[in-house]
Order: C-alpha cells, then structure tokens, then sequence
C-alpha cells in the first residue's frame, strides 16, 4: 500500500482548502506533477485564482515562489539573470533572475517571445541554466507553472510543440459551480479576510512527506500489458487521421508515470487501465496537433483523447 502518497494529498489539499475553494481536482493534479517532478500548465481565462493557487502551492512547500509575468518585450535575461559588475571585487558577477525558485509561475506565458519561451526549454527539462558557458543549477524541486488563456489572440505566441512537450500535464480551469461560486464570494467578499491575509495561515509541508511520496512511486507495479496498453495508445494518436501530430515517447513516459501516482493516491501497489484513463487527459490533451478541418469543426484536444480511450482496446 502507498500510505505516503494518501498521506501527502490529504496534507496538501487540507492547506491549500484554507484558501482556494473547490480545486480537489486540480489540486490532485497539482500533486501528480510534483510528486514525478514534472511541470504543470493551466489554461483558463483570468480571474479564476490561477496565480493564488500557484502561491498557495509555494507556501505550503515552504518554498521560495517567483512570479513571472508574460509580455512580449520580456528578454532571456529578465528571466535568467545578468551578469553586473561588483566595484567591491572589479569583476562580473551573476546575479540570478527570477527563475531560480522553487515554485514559478509564469503568467500568460503565451505574451512572451519566442526567444524567452525557448529560455525555458533547458530550465525546465535539464533543471539548470547556461548563462555565457556557465551552468547553474536550479533548486532540487523546481516547479513551473504557467498560465495561459485560450480564448486570447491578439499579442499572442502560441506555444510551440517542444515546449508544450516539456509540460507534464495541462490542467483545464473553468468558472466554477454555482454553489463553490457563492462560497468564494461569502469567504473574499468583506474587507477583512483577502486572499492574501489566508496565505499566511498555510503551513508548510515535511520535505520528508514529499520524499516519501517519491520513494513509493518506485514501488508500485505496472504490468507488461499496461505498458503495452500506453504504447498502443500512443501509436493510435500519431495515426489517428484528425491529428498532424501524435503523442510523443516523452508523453508516453509522463502518462506512465502519472498512472503509477494515480495508483499509489488510490492506495494500491498495482496500475489498472483506469489509473491510465485517469491521467490521459491530463498529459496527453496538450501534446496533440489537430488538423486544420479538425480545427474548423470545432473538435477540441481532449475529444480526440477520449475517442482515443474508447477506440483503443483494454487489456484483461
């Protein structure tokens, strides 16, 4: 049984529920990435707690968190780091940017340039940066999580394929209930309390509740057949004819991973088709390419999964 993973999702989601209201599923989504070291990408539209829950999730790591904002004047260096001159030593020093921290985010990642987004590609796949034949390393658990909202075009960079490839999962925010709505409104709606006065109130986590968590991830089983299943699921999409790009082996990796961490959450040693079908959306939506009828119909990337999962058969 994988108690440390129910443990560390039970602590998680009892922090962050002092100040995000109704998130139980991206929070455990939340919990799948930080548990395989992987990063996290939310799309929605502004206003729906995006950077608060990005906050909330740094506090409760007692992590240092850094936010990134998106613009299209945004160079490499703003992000990186620059070397300045110490009139102390007469020489350069580097002095990091606002990458090096344990959680961030990056705002409407989409307004960036091409030229920071590709800055990202090396920070967020090799863990370090390279800054004139130096490299630094990041810290041990360095999370990014951006942002971006879908419905906005104008002053936009859409997110080329390498780099939504480094993402480990996309998570789908939309307006919430009628009923989770009302309690955001009785909670935030005075002078008092703001989001930013519950904050504070976050405890952080054990670093050894986290390390446990990874050490049973190695643990729990999957069976021949199920990574079989993976494979034919990828193979299905690169020739699946309402798409110009399928999942790539990277994908399927972070897709096996995740069913092993959807496992341990449900306390069991072993992966089920269910467990993979848990986490297909989430790792796979944002890594397919519809074509351009598919687009044109209105078909969405999470559709074209879920035809995927049906079409594609289930090992007994």
């Amino acid at each position: 049984m994988s108690d440390a993973m129910r443990q560390l999702e039970d602590s998680l989601t009892r922090e962050l529920a002092r100040v995000v209201v109704g998130a139980e599923e991206v929070v455990r989504a939340l919990l799948i990435a930080l548990i395989a070291r992987g990063h996290v990408l939310v799309q929605g539209v502004p206003g729906l707690g995006k950077t608060l829950l990005a906050k909330a999730l740094a506090r409760s790591l007692g992590g240092e968190f850094k936010r990134i904002q998106g613009t299209a004047d945004l160079m490499p260096s703003d992000i990186i780091g620059v070397h300045v001159f110490d009139e102390v030593t007469r020489s350069f020093v580097f002095r990091p940017g606002p990458l090096f921290a344990d959680v961030v985010l990056v705002d409407e990642i989409n307004r960036a340039g091409p030229k920071t987004q590709s800055a990202l590609l090396e920070a967020m796949e090799e863990r370090q940066v390279s800054v004139e034949r130096s490299v630094w390393p990041l810290p041990a658990d360095f999370l990014v999580v951006a942002t971006q909202n879908p419905r906005e075009f104008e002053g936009t960079y859409p997110l080329p394929e390498s780099q939504l490839d480094r993402f480990m999962l996309r998570i789908d925010m939309d307006y919430p209930s009628a009923a989770v709505e009302a309690q955001i409104l009785t909670r935030y709606g005075g002078v008092t309390l703001t989001a930013q006065s519950v904050l504070e109130e976050i405890r952080a986590l054990e670093r050894a509740q986290l390390s446990a968590a990874r050490a049973d991830l190695e643990r729990i089983h999957i069976a021949e057949a199920l990574t079989g299943y993976v494979l034919e699921l990828a193979r299905a999409s690169r020739r699946h004819p309402r798409l110009t790009l399928g999942l790539s082996t990277r994908g399927a990796l972070a897709l096996l991973k995740a069913a092993r961490i959807s496992a341990g959450l449900r306390g069991a040693d072993f992966v089920t088709p269910d467990d993979v079908k848990e986490s297909a959306v989430l790792v796979m939506a944002h890594r397919l390419v519809l074509t351009p009828e598919a687009a044109l119909e209105g078909a969405s990337d999470a559709e074209v999964v879920r035809s995927l999962l049906a079409e594609t058969p289930v090992p007994r």
